[in-house]
C-alpha cells in the first residue's frame, strides 16, 4: 500500500486527491429510511447525551482496555497505511475527532465501529488480507460513517425501548408487536449499512473498489476468478428470482438479516454512485451538519415513503409485480397466482396432455 495520507510538503495534512466534503451532515449518505428515523431520535435530545454518558463510564473504557491489551493499536509506526486511511477518511467527511483503528487477530473478515462517546474502529486481520488499498480504504469510511451517524447511540436507544417493550409481553397481542418491533428495528439496521456503504463510497471516491471490496466479502480473495459486472448480472438475478415462490423465500431469509445481503449491496451502491444525488454531493451541493437542527421530521419521513413506493416500483421481484398489479386493478391477479402455485402455465404443458376433439 502506498501512503495515500500525506501531502507533497511532507505535513500531516491527508491527500487532497479526493474531493473533501466541509461540514457535510450525515444526512448526505443516509438511506431515506435511516435517516428518517436518526433525524426524529435526535430530536430526544438529552436521552443521547444520557447513554453516550453512562457508556463513558464504564462499558467503553472496558472495551478500549481490552483492544489495548489484544490488539494491534494503528499508528504511524503500527499499520501505518491503515493508520493514515482513517485519518484521510476522517479529513474526507470532515470529522474532527478521529476515531482509533484497531486490528486484531481473526482469521473471520470483518470490521465493525464500537462504542459511543468515543466509537472505535476495529477490523480483523482476515480483512485486511483479503482487500487491497483502495477497497480497504472504502470499508474504513463506511466505519466512519458509522461514527458520524451515531448508529451505536441510536441502536443503543432502540433496544433499550425493545427491552422495556417485551415486558407488555404477557398482554394479549403483545408478543406480535414485539416481534413486529423487532422486524422494524432489523429493517433499519439493514438500511444503516446501506447508508455507511455510501460513506464509504464518500470517503474512496472509488465505486468499482467499493463493489468489488462487497463482491470480494461474498466470494474470497481470488479476484482473477471474479468479476464485478458479472457479480452485477447475479444480484439481476437474485432480484427477479423465479416466482413468487422464490418471493416469499427471500423475504424470510432476509428478515432475520442485520445486514444486507452482498448482492443488493453491491447493487444499490452501484445505483447511488450514478445517481444524481451522487454527482451533486461530489459538485459540492450537499446537506450541511449546520443545518442539522432544521431537518423536519416528516419530511424526512415522507422521503422514506417515497424511497419504499420507488422500490417497489421498480423492482423487477415477482411479488413486487403482483403488487403493482393490485394496486393497478389488474385482472389478471387472480390468474398469476393460479399459475405460480399449481405450475399451469400453457407453455410449460406437454402437447400430449392437450385436449382433443
Amino acid at each position: 500500500m502506498t501512503d495515500s495520507t500525506q501531502s507533497s510538503g511532507g505535513s500531516d495534512t491527508p491527500s487532497r486527491r479526493r474531493q473533501r466534503f466541509p461540514d457535510i451532515s450525515t444526512r448526505a449518505w443516509e438511506h431515506p429510511a435511516d435517516r428518517s428515523a436518526l433525524v426524529a431520535l435526535r430530536k430526544l435530545s438529552g436521552f443521547d447525551d444520557i447513554l453516550k454518558k453512562l457508556a463513558g463510564l464504564v462499558s467503553e473504557r472496558s472495551v478500549r482496555l481490552m483492544f489495548l491489551a489484544t490488539a494491534v493499536k494503528t499508528s504511524e509506526r503500527q499499520y501505518p497505511e491503515l493508520f493514515n486511511m482513517v485519518r484521510d477518511a476522517a479529513y474526507v467527511l470532515d470529522l474532527e475527532q478521529v476515531p482509533d483503528l484497531y486490528v486484531t487477530q481473526d482469521p473471520n473478515v470483518n470490521a465493525m465501529c464500537i462504542g459511543m462517546d468515543t466509537p472505535v474502529i476495529v477490523v480483523t486481520t482476515g480483512l485486511v488480507e483479503l482487500l487491497d488499498e483502495e477497497e480497504l480504504r472504502a470499508v474504513i469510511g463506511h466505519e466512519v460513517g458509522h461514527a458520524m451517524s451515531g448508529h451505536a447511540v441510536y441502536r443503543t436507544m432502540l433496544l433499550v425501548l425493545t427491552n422495556l417493550a417485551t415486558r407488555v409481553g404477557w398482554i394479549p397481542l403483545g408478543n406480535l408487536a414485539i416481534m413486529a418491533l423487532v422486524t422494524a428495528l432489523k429493517e433499519w439496521f439493514r438500511k444503516a449499512e446501506i447508508s455507511c456503504d455510501r460513506a464509504g463510497l464518500l470517503a474512496g471516491q472509488d465505486p468499482q473498489a467499493a463493489m468489488r471490496g462487497l463482491m470480494k466479502l461474498a466470494g474470497g480473495h481470488n479476484l482473477g476468478e471474479m468479476n464485478v459486472d458479472a457479480f452485477l448480472e447475479q444480484a439481476e438475478e437474485y432480484e427477479k428470482a423465479g416466482d413468487l415462490r422464490d418471493s416469499v423465500l427471500k423475504l424470510l431469509q432476509v428478515l432475520p438479516q442485520t445486514h444486507p445481503f452482498a448482492v443488493v449491496r453491491v447493487a444499490k451502491l452501484k445505483q447511488w454512485s450514478e445517481s444524481e444525488e451522487y454527482r451533486s454531493i461530489l459538485a459540492g451541493a450537499y446537506p450541511r451538519r449546520s443545518d442539522d437542527p432544521d431537518a423536519s421530521v416528516s419530511e424526512q419521513w415522507r422521503a422514506a415513503a417515497d424511497s419504499y413506493g420507488k422500490s417497489i416500483k421498480e423492482s423487477k421481484d415477482p411479488l413486487f409485480s403482483l403488487l403493482r398489479d393490485i394496486a393497478d386493478g389488474a385482472g389478471s391477479v387472480g390468474g398469476k397466482l393460479r399459475d405460480t402455485f399449481t405450475g399451469a402455465r400453457s407453455s410449460e404443458r406437454d402437447p400430449q396432455d392437450e385436449p382433443r376433439d
